[in-house]
């Protein structure tokens, strides 16, 4: 959690200099047009409430851009000594809750939708789309949300990352959406509402949406805390007045609940699996063969979709149902097994998956895209998630494969492996990180899970330790130029986080620190970027791994705790972040004693913490203790003991003491002014903040003054 006491982040710094050109310029024409209607003297009087006017209407502007979280400066405000950072709002760089949009028809899911639209109209409860993977699960819940936007209904797509903390905060954002007001929200982060029952109080009292959360695979991690699903206590709920629909393998009435609604899927009948076939390749040959092929493949969605694709295209060496047919029961019979292969279970799913698709690569091989299959296997041993264009580059697959690979050859292929449908390219949302308010696309590619499984144990030989050594290498040097390229790189960091914590599972003793510190540097990206809830992932990542490895007292460890909980109170986790901060201070006190300058950082961060929390006086109390010691150790005008006495003057601000609050702003602002300049932005933080406290003071005792007036009192 970043200490109040430096100037705010970019955005802030703007807003707080616009006002004040506006307030100055409306003050100053204000004047000119006095004293040319009035005189001096009655000029004089009129600029007087004409000021006071402008200063009571920019004073609220500017306290909002104040409230944004602030980089310590001189490394006294965060473990680790990182410098002061500016900060984005979390908004700004959130991906699009917008549906996906289906590009076929749905075949033979009629009875399936009807009965998720029958719910959606319904207006309350929840589905479970469930069933092996492949069988168009995400398909499915995508046509029903375009459904229901057509009947105007609000509709929004969240796709799940083994992540609770994403989860909570994409579901929070719906409820914003929703209309949820800031305050509650703000109530939550503070520790005074628990922010799951927040946002699901909200979402009951609205109706008319419909959220999807799609692919949660993992439903034992969805939180918050350890309750199962199936409680209703967590992030998935059947309580609101809308429909939440959930897409999933799991099956399991016990997962879920019974207040749930399960739609199972399974293969397609004959007849719709043979009308997908026709709709992708319609001059592939008569109904009966597309029905004979459909059979053959089990009627299983994603093979079919492969099927279909490598049939249209005109180089394929098979184009005809038939020869595709015979050249499965040729190449793979024995594999695939009996003439009616049963998809619905996940081992011949992926069996048909693999040998539909291995015709596919084949026939790409064939038509001079070598690299094809290389790349697919290389992409499948990265993360469940979006991959980067830029990390895909020639020198990534001829470290990989020992080959010579050219840029052309390698579009070419990725261009390949598109067209027959083994490798999607998702429209990329809009992401504004870079600072300027612009839309920046970023490239990316993306493979269906059941795809990255089959592919993943399918590399020649049987250990892939030489491919992930590669793989790790590029992942490196990928982060170093992310960051080295500041906010343009911001986009790309938060794609590329997903996919560093295996590279931290797979070190070794000797490469242990230099991977640590590369999930460092990223995570330092993404806190620039206000990306919290990635930077999070790999916070706890690396405190996981040095707790393992360095012990939970080691000074690394420590640091990378504090790291975490600023990460936490980002994501608006005020009493957990507090915790850890806690804890952090007990540990340095036990291992440094307590004037060191890492406790003294510790105590400062908890109380801030503490004082987010309404804990006001503890927080005073901390921030009191932490000025006296770092006044002894440091001298009365250092830059850290600075920030402490402007910390000291916050939490007394927040206890109503306005008089000595503005007092120490005072005497940090004199001090500020000598010892850093008159524009340094800390000596800006100061002038703001003293103007705030005199502003508080006046507002206290004109409210007395009106209390007395009221008891009837002179």
């Amino acid at each position: 959690m970043p200490v109040r006491g430096a100037m705010p982040g970019g955005w802030a710094r703007v807003l707080v200099r616009w006002v004040l050109v506006a307030a100055l310029a409306a003050f100053l024409g204000a004047v000119v047009w006095a004293v040319a209607r009035f005189g001096l003297e009655a000029a004089d009087q009129t600029a007087s409430v004409v000021g006071g006017t402008v200063a009571l209407l920019s004073l609220p502007i500017s306290l909002y851009a104040l409230r944004a979280p602030v980089g310590a400066g001189a490394g006294a405000a965060v473990d680790g000594g990182s410098a002061a950072r500016e900060w984005v709002p979390a908004a700004a760089v959130d991906a699009s809750l917008r549906p996906p949009v289906t590009t076929a028809r749905v075949r033979g899911r009629d009875s399936e939708l009807a009965l998720v639209n029958r719910l959606a109209r319904s207006g309350r409860g929840m589905a479970v789309v469930c069933g092996a993977g492949g069988l168009g699960k995400t398909t499915l819940a995508a046509e029903a949300a375009y459904q229901a936007q057509q009947a105007r209904r609000a509709v929004f797509w969240i796709r799940w990352q083994n992540d609770p903390s994403r989860l909570a905060e994409d579901l929070a954002r719906v409820a914003q959406d929703l209309g949820l007001a800031e305050e509650r929200l703000e109530a939550a982060r503070r520790g005074r509402a628990v922010l799951v029952d927040v946002v699901w109080e909200h979402l009951a009292s609205v109706p008319g949406w419909v959220v999807v959360v799609d692919n949660v695979d993992t439903p034992a991690r969805v939180g918050p805390g350890r309750d199962a699903v199936a409680s209703y206590r967590g992030w998935l709920r059947p309580d609101g007045a809308g429909l939440l629909v959930v897409t999933s393998r799991d099956t399991a009435v016990g997962t879920w609940g019974r207040r749930v609604q399960l739609v199972h899927l399974e293969p397609l009948e004959e007849m719709a699996a043979a009308a997908v076939l026709a709709d992708a390749a319609p001059s592939a040959g008569s109904e009966a063969e597309a029905r004979a092929l459909a059979v053959r493949l089990g009627g299983l969605p994603l093979a079919l979709e492969a099927a279909g694709r490598y049939l249209a295209t005109a180089t394929s060496r098979y184009r005809s149902f038939i020869a595709y047919r015979e050249a499965l029961d040729r190449e793979f019979g024995d594999l695939l097994g009996a003439e009616h292969p049963q998809a619905a279970d996940p081992e011949i799913a992926r069996t048909v998956v693999r040998h539909t698709w291995d015709l596919s690569l084949e026939q790409l091989h064939a038509d001079g895209y070598t690299l094809a299959r290389p790349l697919l296997r290389l992409l499948a041993l990265l993360e469940a998630a979006p991959v980067p264009r830029s990390l895909i580059i020639p020198a990534l697959l001829a470290d990989a494969t020992g080959q010579d690979v050219t840029a052309a050859a390698l579009d070419a292929a990725l261009a390949g492996l598109h067209q027959y449908a083994l490798l999607g390219s998702p429209r990329t949302a809009v992401d504004t990180s870079a600072g300027d308010g612009a839309a920046v696309s970023v490239g990316q590619v993306v493979l269906h899970p059941v795809v990255r499984e089959v592919m993943a144990i399918s590399l020649p030989g049987s250990d892939p330790a030489p491919w992930h050594t590669v793989l790790d290498a590029h992942l490196t040097q990928a982060v170093q130029d992310t960051v080295a390229a500041g906010r343009p790189g911001w986009p790309t960091a938060r794609l590329l986080a997903p996919h560093l914590p295996p590279l931290l599972d797979r070190a070794t003793d000797q490469t242990f620190t230099d991977a640590r510190d590369t999930l460092d540097a990223l995570a330092d990206t993404l806190h620039e970027a206000g990306t919290s809830t990635e930077e999070h992932l790999l916070r706890q990542h690396v405190l996981d791994a040095e707790t393992r490895h360095l012990g939970p007292d080691h000074s690394d460890t420590l640091s990378s705790r504090g790291s975490l909980a600023n990460a936490l109170y980002g994501l608006g986790q005020h009493q957990e972040a507090a915790d850890l901060q806690r804890q952090n201070l007990s540990a340095r006190e036990r291992a440094l004693g307590p004037r060191h300058p890492d406790t003294l950082i510790s105590r400062n961060n908890l109380a801030n913490a503490l004082n987010d929390l309404g804990q006001h006086q503890e927080a005073a109390d901390l921030h009191r203790r932490t000025l006296t010691d770092r006044e002894r150790t440091l001298g009365p005008r250092h830059p850290d003991t600075l920030i402490s006495r402007n910390n000291l003057a916050n939490a007394l601000g927040s206890l109503g003491q306005y008089q000595e609050a503005a007092d120490l702003h005072r005497r940090t602002l004199t001090d500020r002014e000598r010892t850093l300049g008159l524009h340094h932005p800390d000596t800006l933080a100061s002038r703001h903040n003293l103007a705030r406290a005199e502003a508080a003071m006046t507002q206290a005792g004109s409210s007395w003054w009106s209390r007395l007036r009221r008891r009837g009192r002179p």
